[in-house]
């Protein structure tokens, strides 16, 4: 697996609960020892987008083919976690490295904005 994948996982819930199944994005890898996955959850509700912050990722997107995903959704950047390999389901396919820069500067420039 490597950052820009999207995986199937038991989301956890704000309060640590066991999630559903749904798919994530793999945001990046943390370095050393333990390599832990940095999540964001994916979901196919849109109602939920934050405009202007959250990625949606659409059926006519040049990259949507190889995505996995079965219909149009959103990667909820605000919506994070930090995960052991060993508790992904399964690999859906992934986003292209275009979009991967694009999520990544989103959460950049969220992360140090004063």
């Amino acid at each position: 697996m490597k950052p820009g994948d999207i995986v199937l996982i038991r989301f956890p819930q704000a309060d640590l609960t066991a999630g559903k199944l749904r798919p994530a994005l793999i945001v990046a890898i943390a370095p050393g020892r333990h390599a832990d996955l940095l999540l964001a959850l994916i979901t196919s509700s849109s109602h939920q987008i934050v405009p202007n912050f959250d990625e949606i990722i659409e059926p006519f997107a040049a990259d949507y083919a190889q995505t996995g995903l079965k219909t149009r959704s959103v990667v909820r950047l605000a919506r994070l976690t930090s995960v052991e390999s060993s508790v992904i389901n399964a690999r859906l396919g992934a986003i292209s490295k275009q979009r991967l820069t694009t999520v990544r500067k989103k959460l950049v420039d969220w992360i140090t904005a004063t």
